[in-house]
């Protein structure tokens, strides 16, 4: 997955209308559904506890079908690879351990691997606007450039592969 600049002003946009979106169609969904279960099997005891369950399971299986159906549309594409990238940096974050152990040895491709996590946690953190931890960051890459250095390694995200990751 390729590291891209996005609009920063339209992804917000987009990702608060579709998690507003999301809520609203859970509450309405869910009472909705669990209503008319209530309705048409009334319980003796007076809890409704399992058709409330059933009312909330439901509305989420249809959500995530919505947004599985039109996760491809134009507005949700910056929604879509902020949420791809999440996905690719928490495989990376899985193996960090082993990653840096080979990192320490001169290993390119783990090398290449933290590099990519650090360029994409800096875009996401830019994106949420979470600077408190960017100076952190920093440090951790100049660490890293000076390991690659080191082992007269270069790193470009834009190299990065997921598959590199079944060698750690």
């Amino acid at each position: 997955m390729q590291l891209i600049q996005i609009d920063k002003a339209r992804y917000r946009k987009h990702l608060n209308r579709v998690i507003i979106g999301c809520g609203l169609a859970l509450a309405v969904g869910s009472l909705a559904i669990s209503q008319t279960l209530i309705a048409l099997f009334p319980d003796e005891s007076g809890s409704h506890f399992h058709w409330n369950l059933i009312g909330v399971v439901i509305t989420s299986l249809i959500i995530g079908w919505a947004l599985n159906k039109y996760r491809t549309h134009d507005y949700m594409t910056e929604v879509v690879y902020v949420w791809e990238l999440k996905q690719a940096l928490n495989k990376i974050t899985r193996k960090l351990a082993k990653l840096k152990a080979a990192g320490r040895e001169g290993n390119p491709d783990a090398l290449l691997a933290i590099h990519y996590s650090y360029a994409g946690s800096r875009l996401l953190w830019q994106l949420d606007d979470n600077t408190i931890t960017m100076d952190e960051l920093a440090i951790k890459q100049a660490e890293l450039d000076s390991v690659a250095a080191k082992f007269n390694v270069s790193l470009d995200a834009n190299n990065y592969d997921p598959a590199i990751l079944k060698q750690f």
